[in-house]
């Protein structure tokens, strides 16, 4: 397995700086990220199980992360927008199909 070349320091001030913020910058997006994932996930599982009140709720929650993380430029906004959609799809499918089995 070829491991990456070690990247050599920054020179300058400005350099060192800005690999220090890049750093914690990173670990915000990756942090963020992995929340946008988690979201997306439990209204997936929540809509294959079958349970319409738990997919509604995570969805709640999901539309929250998914529009911060298009807020802070993680994702574009179309991806966000698009996602939303899918999802809100998937959970008034779940809604619909439950309707008619109850009346």
């Amino acid at each position: 397995m070829a491991t990456k070349p070690k990247k050599k320091n920054p020179r300058l001030a400005s350099g060192r700086k800005r690999v220090r913020q890049d750093v914690k910058i990173n670990a915000a997006n990756t942090s963020l990220r992995s929340k946008y994932r988690t979201a997306v996930k439990n209204v997936e599982k929540a809509c294959a199980a079958g349970d319409k009140t738990k997919a509604a709720e995570f969805f709640a929650k999901a539309q929250s992360v998914i529009d911060t993380v298009a807020d802070k430029g993680i994702f574009h906004k179309n991806k966000a927008a698009r996602d939303k959609s899918r999802l809100a799809a998937r959970v008034k499918t779940l809604a619909l199909a439950a309707a008619p089995a109850a009346a």
